[in-house]
């Protein structure tokens, strides 16, 4: 007979084991962001925002955590929202910033809402944090400080709120645990010009879980000279111009042993009730703590494990998944579904703006996350989606941006069914893939119909065009040559090829048999139109071309011969032949033209106007680099699909250990990046790595 003890129990007993045993195989998938031993050496992504179930789009403050740069305070910073940080004293020897701590932060969990870690102000003194962005208005830093000596120790704690580009007024101090001050957030010209509703007229909470030895109040800068050789804070108690509010908290603690406190910061509209604001921020410090990491872990546990060929790699691929759930946001507004926005902190005017169909790429992402939420994501389009088809530049919450221009209205990239089938790959939601099919029907119709204005068959861009395109500044054929509506483009093309034979695949999963051959008819057609027109036999490249007369030449001769990224579009579209694809990959493989040490540039390195990191003149944009990979791997270059995965991720990792943070862009041939960080397109690298162990590692 078999030794099984289980046979032996209760059968009540025997279920609460096997309950058990299931929820330990569900921990330990989702551990790899809750057992961290990471370094600021380490590329981790350290910006925190509220979950998606507890966010709001008016008053919603991220926080970057500083723990890399020895010249600044260990905390965390926010653009426009004020820093949070602690300081130490022992003795004369007053310690906050990380250049003087005995050993640096090590992070052992983080999340896209919270990050645990500790830290060595001083010899034996262990400090741990676990810090949480509870809500869009609130955090809560739980702070427990180890004496690991064998001797009492005496030690001064300092939380402060600091803010540095701007100053706090009407500052209250309230029963030795409470700041309570206004301050403004105002919004920048593109949030004013699009009446974007944030609340600019704050008032904050800033809350010790016991009560304060004292208290300090400042308009200057925080600094050493801000305490006296007695470790008593110097008070200013005036009502307007501060900039730095720091609780003082003495301790004696034992060998040993330890204390607990907590840290909590409330941000309300001005004009509340300022005891219900503090009743709510007393409510935090009665938190689990350890639950949010539970659910972080559910929500992290949908995500495919890999098999990954370094360490790096492993970590890049998870933090990409953070950064992308964090930028999304519950429905609010208009908006009946969750959106995303394009970064939480910082947050700039058109970032915050809503959702492009070019960003929605990182979908493709998403979806292996939170299907539901991507899903969502794009019914966020069909339900603002007009009746004949159109759909907005941009669409928010608060946001319906059409930018109308030469009587028409702009439009985003069309990505749209090729988003729309990607995901349903994913979710294999079949009323997804019905209520998709009959939006992206009415959107190509509407498309095509209003960016062909010669009806030739082939389109060119439309209203703003400039904006439509995606490539919005810094386009060596816009600003060499002329506006884009005077071209018939690859890339406007190859990515209606795309959504035909999207619509094609969607009508033949729907069992439309009739409407599917049609729509892969239509994606021939173009496909042929393509070839034969904005193909150069000569340099092996598709080009613009005069919608006139088809040709490339527009002022000066062969003038729109101009090889962009555009030119490689008809890869990941299946619009070039074996023939083509091969003229393109000998194209791209060129080290002196596009084959450059991070990644493949918007331009040619040949080019006069080629900048590594301009804008759309030479940049690595890291969503284009996923298109053009997953060309090469479409074709069957699974070799130069590894080989440029590596070239792009590297740049990102480096950057993820340098700075903690995913950029708009990367150079092409140096370790920069520009111009906007945290920026959620990049974490289509995550894609990637899925792509290449179920393309390349077979």
């Amino acid at each position: 007979m078999k030794n099984n003890s289980l046979l032996h129990f209760p059968k009540i007993i025997k279920i609460i084991l096997i309950m058990i045993s299931l929820n330990l195989c569900f921990t330990v998938k989702a551990q790899y962001l809750s057992n961290l031993q990471t370094t600021k050496n380490d590329p981790v992504y350290t910006t925190y925002a509220a979950p998606l179930s507890r966010s709001n789009y008016k008053i919603d403050q991220g926080y970057e955590f500083m723990w890399y740069d020895i010249e600044k305070g260990v905390g965390f910073e926010s653009k426009d929202g004020g820093n949070l940080g602690i300081a130490f004293k022992i003795d004369d020897e007053f310690r906050y910033k990380l250049g003087q701590f005995y050993k640096e932060p090590i992070i052992t969990t983080s999340y896209s809402d919270l990050v645990k870690f500790y830290y060595y102000p001083f010899r034996n003194i262990r400090v741990e944090i676990f810090f949480d962005v509870y809500s869009s208005q609130s955090c809560i830093q739980e702070v427990i400080i180890k004496n690991e000596s064998k001797k009492a120790v005496e030690i001064k704690v300092y939380p402060y709120f600091y803010l540095p580009n701007d100053t706090i007024f009407n500052t209250e101090y309230i029963e030795k645990s409470y700041f309570s001050f206004y301050h403004n957030k105002k919004r920048d010209g593109w949030m004013i010009n699009h009446n974007i509703p944030l609340i600019e007229k704050l008032q904050s909470i800033f809350y010790l879980s016991d009560s304060a030895d004292n208290h300090g109040i400042y308009t200057n800068e925080l600094n050493d000279d801000i305490f006296d050789k007695s470790g008593i804070l110097n008070k200013n108690t005036s009502l307007s111009g501060n900039k730095l509010l720091i609780f003082q908290k003495n301790l004696k603690i034992k060998a040993g042993k330890k204390v607990k406190f907590s840290v909590v910061r409330g941000i309300f509209e001005r004009g509340s009730n300022t005891k219900n604001n503090i009743t709510e921020c007393k409510k935090l410090q009665n938190i689990d703590l350890n639950r949010l990491v539970t659910e972080d872990e559910k929500i992290y546990s949908n995500i495919p494990e890999l098999n990954f060929k370094n360490k790096d790699y492993e970590a890049l691929y998870w933090n990409a998944f953070t950064l992308i759930r964090q930028c999304m946001m519950p429905p609010e507004g208009e908006c009946s579904y969750n959106y995303y926005i394009f970064s939480r902190e910082p947050k700039w005017g058109w970032g915050y703006g809503g959702q492009v169909f070019h960003e929605s790429l990182v979908m493709l992402a998403y979806a292996y996350m939170d299907p539901e939420s991507a899903m969502n994501s794009q019914k966020v389009y069909m339900e603002r989606q007009l009746p004949k088809g159109y759909i907005n530049y941009r669409t928010g919450p608060y946001l319906n941006e059409k930018i109308e221009h030469n009587k028409q209205f702009t439009s985003s990239a069309p990505w749209y069914n090729y988003q729309n089938l990607e995901i349903y790959k994913i979710t294999n939601d079949k009323q997804f893939l019905k209520e998709a099919y009959k939006s992206g029907k009415k959107f190509y119709n509407h498309y095509v119909k209003n960016r062909d204005s010669d009806n030739d068959g082939l389109c060119e861009w439309g209203a703003h065009a400039v904006l439509e395109c995606v490539r919005d500044a810094r386009v060596a054929v816009w600003d060499k040559v002329g506006w884009p509506t005077n071209f018939e483009g690859p890339d406007v093309n190859a990515m209606l090829v795309s959504e035909a034979n999207s619509l094609s695949e969607m009508a033949r999963k729907l069992g439309y048999k009739n409407e599917s051959e049609i729509w892969k008819e239509k994606a021939n057609k173009r496909t042929e139109l393509i070839n034969n027109i904005l193909w150069d036999k000569e340099t092996g490249f598709y080009y613009n071309v005069d919608k006139n007369d088809q040709n490339f030449t527009f002022k000066n001769n062969n003038d729109l011969k101009i090889k962009e990224i555009i030119g490689f579009l008809p890869l990941w579209a299946g619009v070039a032949s074996e023939e083509q694809a091969d003229e393109l990959v000998k194209c791209m493989t060129n080290p002196d033209e596009f084959w450059r040490k991070y990644g493949i540039p918007t331009l040619s390195a040949k080019d006069d106007y080629y900048n590594p990191i301009g804008y759309w003149n030479g940049p690595v944009w890291v969503q284009w680099q996923y298109l053009l990979f997953r060309g090469l791997l479409d074709y069957g270059y699974k070799e130069q699909a590894e080989e440029l995965a590596d070239k792009v991720l590297s740049n990102v990792i480096y950057h993820l250990k340098n700075d903690h943070v995913f950029w708009e862009f990367y150079s092409a041939d140096d370790l920069q990046a520009g111009w906007n960080k945290t920026y959620i397109w990049t974490g289509i690298v995550a894609r990637m790595l899925i792509d290449l162990e179920e393309d390349v590692g077979k």
